[in-house]
């Protein structure tokens, strides 16, 4: 949802900051590895009880997360290998995240209750893998209710106050699960529109065509019969 509708708008805010953090020597991989860091702190502060503290660290953390792109565009270094990093270390981020939650549901004798942050990370993963998937075969796959930017403010939300604590977790559940589904739904129906290329036979040879590349074309042809492919392989 933010992706969609307030992107443009908080690009046009943050392009400044990333150009006055660029002048003062931040590198775009600095902050998004010191937002690793963050989010390691938020998690023992969510752990330890320490929840006030914890909305101010993830604040931090989110802002990390704000600002490493509009660095990246404003000192000309956005790249490939950029945005992988990043993507990995918002991963890892989640996960450390719903961890500090996690320990805290067991430090108070609630042992059952971190199934709840582990069935949160569950379909959070879900999400991200679905756009990469779907990129990947050339499909849109953004939007949804709950995206990154959105799970952190609710997360936020829980540490309010210890009365909100597993009832907006149960809330974060259930609107992870619909954004997850609504993708795959998303994804599904796009895909089925896609006109399959029919795929050359395995045993047919191409005349004058170097062994080699007969082999690879078996290869590949028999990786995406295997993994059926051969219903949403994109032309």
């Amino acid at each position: 949802m933010f992706d969609g509708k307030f992107r443009q708008s908080v690009d046009a805010r943050t392009a400044p900051v990333g150009q006055a953090l660029v002048r003062a020597g931040f590198s775009a991989d600095v902050l998004t590895a010191s937002g690793l860091v963050f989010a390691c702190a938020t998690a023992w502060a969510i752990g330890t009880g320490h929840h006030h503290l914890a909305i101010l660290l993830l604040i931090l953390t989110g802002a990390h997360d704000l600002l490493d792109g509009p660095v990246a565009k404003a000192s000309k270094t956005a790249s490939t290998r950029g945005s992988f990093f990043d993507s990995v270390i918002d991963r890892l981020s989640d996960g450390v995240l719903l961890g500090g939650v996690a320990y805290f549901l067991i430090a108070q004798h609630r042992g059952e209750l971190a199934l709840l942050p582990f069935a949160i990370m569950t379909t959070t993963f879900m999400i991200s893998y679905e756009r990469s998937k779907a990129e990947s075969l050339g499909l849109a796959a953004k939007g949804g209710l709950m995206e990154r930017a959105e799970r952190m403010i609710v997360l936020g939300v829980t540490l309010i106050a210890p009365v909100l604590f597993v009832p907006v977790l149960w809330a974060l559940l259930v609107l992870t699960g619909a954004t997850a589904a609504g993708r795959f739904r998303r994804v599904w129906i796009a895909a089925g529109q896609i006109q399959t290329p029919s795929l050359p036979s395995a045993e047919a040879e191409v005349p004058g065509e170097p062994t080699v590349v007969a082999t690879r074309r078996r290869h590949v042809h028999e990786r995406f019969r295997g993994r059926g492919f051969s219903r949403s392989l994109r032309p």
